[in-house]
């Protein structure tokens, strides 16, 4: 048999180049040597390149190739582990359509829309079961009256930038007094921004993926924060969250989420891995949808790797799949 050459793209454009370069570490030793070559390719904004002995290749972009010591090497597979642009928001996914090589992610139209929490927000807001916090976009070049806002919306909100993959630049406001500075915050980030009803209850993340030509949700986790929201600090320093997998919910419960998620899956045409990020309001159990990430951490310590872990399910036999399934 024999073995496929594999482009594990890592790094990025964004605040999440660190986080990046752990998931595709944890990745290449999660894919079975027998079956796959992986070449570790880091994305910058000045060059593409794979580093081997001491050495760096550049990636040519016409073909998506390397040469190196005079022999070609294509791929057969791009495996896309970047976190924010231009791995997550379909800029990569159009480029590697065009060449025909195939990719792990969603296509490019679905990780574009699902980069846009408010147009996310629109296409799943009528699925059975689902609810979505009342919210309201602002682009930087409108006028920003706080006291339309603070009319608007009830407090406390959440401001945080459109399109940010991470939490970086959000906040939480309680009155109108801390408003303009949140939405400062958030604008440095983003050109439009999101401004969101705060929903009070327990935070759960879900894995979802299509294993063998079948949508498999894996099992929750709830994410316990000691924050006032799972924010970049939280998500990455240890002992500011405790994650709880699988999370403690009635089998009931958990058949509902299921059908909620996969339904999610289907409406946005999601392809490999998603993980869906939701909110159980406090008192009434119901969904509040957060949204959906379709490039997820994959670190041995993230979350869709313990779901993976906690269904029972090998990681090596679950990054196949999701090579071997496209």
């Amino acid at each position: 048999m024999s073995t496929k050459n594999i482009a594990l793209l890592a790094g990025g454009f964004s605040g999440e180049y660190d986080v990046s370069i752990n998931s595709a570490e944890n990745i290449a030793a999660n894919l079975s040597a027998d079956k796959y070559k992986v070449y570790t390719i880091l994305v910058n904004r000045d060059r593409w390149f794979y580093e081997a002995e001491n050495d760096s290749f550049d990636v040519d972009k016409n073909d998506f190739s390397l040469t190196m010591n005079g022999e070609k090497v294509k791929f057969d597979f791009a495996f896309i582990t970047i976190h924010g642009t231009p791995g997550e928001d379909g800029k990569m996914q159009g480029y590697l359509d065009m060449l025909a090589i195939p990719y792990n992610t969603c296509d490019a139209t679905t990780s574009a829309i699902t980069m846009n929490k408010a147009y996310t927000k629109a296409i799943v807001e009528s699925i059975h079961g689902l609810h979505t916090a009342r919210s309201l976009r602002l682009f930087e070049r409108d006028m920003h009256d706080v006291a339309i806002i603070a009319a608007s919306l009830k407090f406390p909100l959440f401001i945080k930038p459109n399109n940010g993959g991470s939490s970086v630049g959000m906040s939480k406001v309680h009155n109108v007094a801390g408003l303009p500075e949140a939405l400062q915050r958030a604008f440095k980030e983003d050109n439009q921004i999101l401004i969101e009803e705060f929903i009070k209850g327990r935070e759960f993340s879900i894995g979802v993926a299509r294993l063998q030509g079948n949508i498999k949700v894996l099992p929750a986790t709830e994410i316990i924060s000691t924050k006032e929201f799972f924010d970049y600090e939280a998500k990455y320093s240890p002992g500011m969250s405790e994650e709880i997998t699988p999370a403690d919910l009635p089998q009931y419960k958990m058949e509902e989420i299921a059908g909620i998620v996969t339904e999610i899956y289907l409406r946005l045409n999601c392809k490999g891995m998603v993980r869906v990020d939701f909110i159980l309001l406090k008192d009434t159990n119901d969904f509040y949808f957060i949204e959906v990430n379709t490039t997820p951490g994959q670190s041995a310590a993230s979350l869709i790797p313990q779901q993976v872990r906690a269904a029972g399910m090998n990681l090596m036999a679950f990054y196949g799949e999701l090579i071997e399934g496209h």
